[in-house]
């Protein structure tokens, strides 16, 4: 008998698999992007030229300093353990500053002091000077404006889609959509209230939100989701969860909507039927859900879809657009999603992209099936929205067939 003890590996050192380099990397962005945001817009508009006087110099790199020690302090002050609130919002405004500053600060910086030098404008001193008032006028231009975007009232995005199996008794629809309303530190209670009092004027038939109701509990949140309870539908107001709902207690929030009279479509469906003919309106649990490790919460198409006759038309919430691979192939007629915030912050988009199909917007996918995306009703952490303005959305389904229905 052969010993292979000492030259086969361990059954679970076989089973580990081996990451990729950039997966190992991604172990240290956290550590890395403060530095960057930070260290970034404070050598661009205080150290490459500028030769301010010292104390201008000392101020603003001090500055820049407390940033840099204060936005990470800041951030698992409000969002670790003690779920601080008002050190979460210091920290999220921080995030949202830095990142605005360290964007225009490489853009601008690079662009605006190449122009004035092939222009020929000043000496290399003024040039220096000029970037950074032009960097940090720009800076809070954006962020006043992107303030003021994100606190806002959405205003109604309207659309007419097309679906090709809907019944003529279907025509005209009115399906209205919020999302990633996240509810958070910033208490806005009569925000979510006004939300909903748009919402109620749209009259819609279909009222759905999908998903990312809030950041932290239903019990610390209630106060601000309770206004959900006063929209209005004709047929049906419809939920499922976000990424956020498994980060803070996710069966409370499906509890709490059921409470306010929402219907939590978790891998199920409910039938609305019109002038006699029907839609499928089916919902999944976020694609996050199985790993959260609650029992019975994964996103199942096959569950929410059991029992539904094959040859209707199916219109499907789920909180993250990627999951339009497994409705495509599925033949679901329209896919219903939010997640991106449409970027929020400029140029953030680029980093979405990376991993969402789609930011924004009506893009179709397979041979049928249709996805919208909203740019979502609020914001996440940093108070800003800049260049992604939120939306709700108001979507008329349209039958090829000829009908009388408004």
């Amino acid at each position: 008998m052969t010993d292979t003890s000492s030259t086969r590996p361990a059954e679970g050192e076989a089973r580990a698999p081996r990451q990729s380099l950039p997966h190992r990397l991604m172990r240290f962005v956290p550590l890395i992007a403060p530095v960057l945001l930070w260290t970034v817009p404070c050598w661009a508009l205080l150290h490459s030229g500028q030769h301010w006087p010292l104390p201008v110099t000392l101020t603003g790199t001090v500055l820049f300093a407390l940033g840099l020690i204060g936005m990470p302090l800041a951030m698992v002050r409000g969002h670790g353990r003690r779920q601080q609130d008002r050190a979460a919002i210091v920290g999220d405004t921080l995030l949202g500053i830095a990142w605005v500053l360290f964007t225009w600060s490489v853009l601008l910086g690079v662009l605006l002091r190449l122009a004035l030098t092939v222009g020929g404008v000043g000496e290399s001193q003024d040039r220096a000077r000029i970037v950074t008032w032009a960097v940090l006028g720009v800076t809070a231009v954006l962020l006043a404006w992107g303030y003021a975007e994100a606190r806002r009232v959405p205003r109604v995005r309207r659309l007419d889609v097309r679906l090709p199996r809907l019944g003529a008794g279907l025509d005209g629809l009115r399906v209205a959509l919020i999302t990633d309303t996240h509810y958070g530190p910033l208490d806005r209670a009569r925000w979510s209230a006004r939300v909903c009092e748009t919402v109620n004027t749209l009259e819609a038939d279909l009222v759905c939100h999908t998903g990312d109701i809030a950041d932290g509990t239903a019990e610390r949140r209630r106060a601000q989701a309770a206004p959900l309870g006063t929209v209005r539908a004709t047929h049906a107001r419809v939920y499922v969860t976000g990424n956020h709902e498994y980060y803070s207690e996710a069966q409370g929030w499906v509890d709490l909507m059921d409470e306010l009279g929402w219907e939590p479509l978790r891998n199920r469906h409910l039938l609305l039927e019109r002038g006699g003919d029907t839609l499928v309106v089916a919902g999944v649990d976020d694609v996050t859900a199985e790993s959260s490790g609650l029992a019975g919460h994964r996103a199942h198409l096959a569950g929410a879809l059991d029992g539904a006759d094959p040859g209707l038309p199916v219109l499907l919430l789920a909180h993250q657009p990627k999951f339009v691979d497994r409705a495509a192939a599925a033949g679901i007629d329209l896919q219903l999603s939010g997640h991106t915030h449409g970027g929020q912050i400029w140029p953030f988009h680029h980093l979405v992209r990376l991993d969402q199909p789609a930011l924004a917007g009506l893009s179709h996918h397979g041979t049928r099936t249709l996805l919208y995306t909203s740019r979502g009703t609020g914001f996440w952490g940093p108070p800003f929205r800049i260049f992604a303005p939120s939306e709700i959305t108001l979507l008329v389904l349209r039958s090829p067939q000829e009908s009388t229905s408004p």
